[in-house]
């Protein structure tokens, strides 16, 4: 098994300065935005995705230290091992990989972080269990808690079961921030691809709330007119 240094001079091979600085910019790290701060390397996605593979059985304690890294695509590496340990895990080490991830949310601290975990360690430790963290999760201060809420029960949508997505969403119509927004409008267009009459259930009762950008991405899919209805306010065509 490769150690933690060699794994690193390796990925590092793979960066790219130029794609650094483009990425630092979509990824919102200036002054005031939502990643401020935030370092990349400029490695693509397919080829951490690869490096994950190739280093799967990397120790636990070393996923973590990739995961407390100031780079982001580190990170995502340590992330991304820690899917395998769960995976491959039993009941206990699923529950280790559980608790190391909720403990280490400030370094989950931006939006395909969360996105290309939280179903696959949260959402799937909870399937089977009690599921009120999701709430507290829902409630707290920090930005990417709540996307991890509401991501989570992407597991929950794709096993066809709504009940936790759509009582989280409705605890987020009230969020401020745009990410929140777009992940709420995701999940309930996930719930209506498998069950239209829940997702529009839902939005009947608080279509007016929402802000804009949570009800655009809910309403994608929906035809032409009803979408326009939905925007317009005007209950006759819903």
């Amino acid at each position: 098994m490769r150690n933690l240094a060699f794994i690193r001079k390796e990925f590092v091979k793979h960066a790219d300065k130029k794609q650094a600085k483009a990425l630092q910019r979509f990824f919102k790290t200036g002054p005031g935005e939502y990643a401020q701060g935030d370092k990349f390397l400029g490695i693509k996605v397919p080829v951490i995705r690869q490096a994950a593979s190739a280093h799967q059985f990397l120790a636990l304690r070393s996923a973590i230290k990739l995961l407390h890294s100031s780079f982001h695509e580190e990170r995502l590496l340590g992330l991304l091992i820690l899917i395998f340990h769960y995976n491959r895990g039993d009941e206990q080490k699923k529950k280790e990989v559980y608790r190391l991830y909720l403990r280490s949310t400030r370094y989950i601290n931006n939006w395909d972080l969360v996105d290309v975990t939280a179903k696959f360690i949260v959402g799937a430790f909870l399937w089977d269990k009690e599921r009120g963290i999701l709430d507290k999760l829902a409630l707290s201060n920090s930005l990417w808690e709540r996307r991890i809420a509401i991501l989570a029960t992407f597991h929950f949508i794709e096993k066809g079961e709504f009940s936790d997505t759509l009582r989280i969403s409705k605890m987020l119509l009230s969020d401020r921030h745009d990410l929140i927004h777009k992940a709420v409008g995701w999940m309930l267009r996930e719930v209506g691809k498998r069950s239209l009459k829940q997702e529009t259930n839902f939005l009947k009762k608080h279509y007016r709330h929402m802000p804009r950008t949570m009800l655009r991405y809910a309403i994608e899919r929906f035809p032409e007119r009803k979408r326009i209805a939905y925007l317009n306010g005007n209950r006759r065509y819903l």
